[in-house]
């Protein structure tokens, strides 16, 4: 925790196009990005009960995860927060190597701050109480966040553009083929279900403690491989978006472009590779990596381009301090608290209505809290 600025710009804080001010766009994604995990689902899924109609419940379909293979948009959740994490790189990391930093140096900072992300989420999955070893699960969000971004910013650091392509594809490809010519013992090869498929099974035998579901990890070791291609994916965009001589209006079409061919390639790849976020698969990466661009170039194009910047500000004090709110749940009761302000009004309100109001209230007293630790620059750096 800071509440000063540094003279160093901070790892997550890029500079914007002009090299002055930050990249608003890339906040204001994360902010919109956490917004829907940090309260709205349940601001959705509340008006959905109350009203019944057809359009608010579909939205409250895609704020679950499907149980294997498919995908609801709830799924991009994760990946596009990986992927803005390697949009920032080149600013970041690639302006500390500009500089002339020792690259062992910036290296040794890149790997620190995935291991902070492990453990952080070591502790947001299992609290900080002592428990049995056989309880405690290791493989979290945040530790994917910190294992993928730490590899593909080393990825970064020690190879030029065309090489970081081709790792790209060499990840995706490689595990692709992985998963078809393997499978866990006693299953036929390339066996894609949860008992069947060879990164589960690796998990099972090589993670200690628990997994998430038993006999599988959706954040488990294997499938961090084809996610460390998804934070080159971002940093790849960030260098695009960094570096082009193109202007604002070309870039943004350029990201949605490929986005949609991203996005093609994902459905062809499907039917052989089907998308599957607990597997991280290729398909899967193709997907949301798409999509994402398709989001960066939109905000991109209307705040950075366009310049409309005040709508988005709502989203930006949630995006400057997105890990700890994601954290937060773990150490502040925000229920509580949202019943000790705004009890009354969830009882005045008509019962049907009642549980919609209560959720808009939580959302506000989050955020209250956010605006006030972005109005005291008090921001969580890790």
């Amino acid at each position: 925790m800071s509440n000063h600025h540094h003279h160093t710009p901070p790892l997550d804080t890029p500079l914007g196009p002009t090299g002055g001010q930050r990249l608003y766009s890339l906040d204001a994604l994360r902010g919109f990005d956490m917004f829907w995990i940090m309260g709205a689902e349940e601001i959705f899924n509340t008006l959905a009960k109350a009203t019944d109609w057809p359009a608010l419940n579909w939205i409250s379909n895609q704020l679950t995860h499907p149980a294997w293979n498919g995908f609801h948009l709830y799924d991009l959740i994760f990946p596009l927060f990986l992927f803005m994490a390697g949009v920032a790189t080149p600013f970041s990391v690639g302006r500390e190597l500009e500089k002339g930093n020792d690259k062992k140096k910036v290296l040794f900072r890149v790997i620190r701050r995935g291991l902070i992300l492990v453990i952080l989420g070591i502790i947001y999955n299992n609290g900080l109480h002592l428990r049995p070893f056989s309880d405690i699960r290791f493989a979290s969000v945040l530790g994917r966040i910190g294992i993928a971004y730490m590899f593909a910013n080393i990825i970064f650091i020690y190879s030029k553009r065309n090489t970081q392509i081709i790792w790209f594809w060499a990840l995706i490809i490689g595990y692709w083929l992985l998963l078809k010519f393997t499978s866990a013992p006693g299953f036929p090869m390339g066996d894609l279900t949860m008992e069947g498929n060879f990164a589960s099974y690796i998990d099972r035998s090589i993670l200690p403690g628990k997994l998430y579901l038993g006999i599988h990890d959706p954040e488990g070791l294997m499938s961090d491989i084809p996610a460390i291609s998804t934070g080159l994916l971002g940093i790849l965009t960030g260098t695009f978006i960094k570096t082009s001589t193109k202007d604002g209006t070309r870039k943004a079409g350029w990201m949605a472009v490929t986005g949609i061919g991203f996005i093609v390639l994902a459905l062809i790849w499907n039917f052989d590779f089907p998308i599957n976020k607990n597997l991280w698969t290729s398909s899967f990466v193709c997907l949301v990596g798409g999509l994402s661009l398709l989001y960066l170039s939109l905000f991109y194009y209307v705040i950075d381009v366009l310049g409309y910047k005040k709508w988005a500000f709502f989203f930006k004090v949630i995006g400057m301090n997105s890990i700890l709110i994601y954290i937060s749940g773990r150490f502040i009761n925000w229920e509580y608290a949202n019943n000790g302000f705004f009890q009354w009004l969830g009882e005045l309100s008509p019962a049907i209505w009642a549980p919609v109001v209560m959720s808009v209230c939580y959302m506000a007293v989050k955020w209250a809290f956010m605006y006030f630790l972005y109005h005291k620059k008090v921001f969580l750096r890790v």
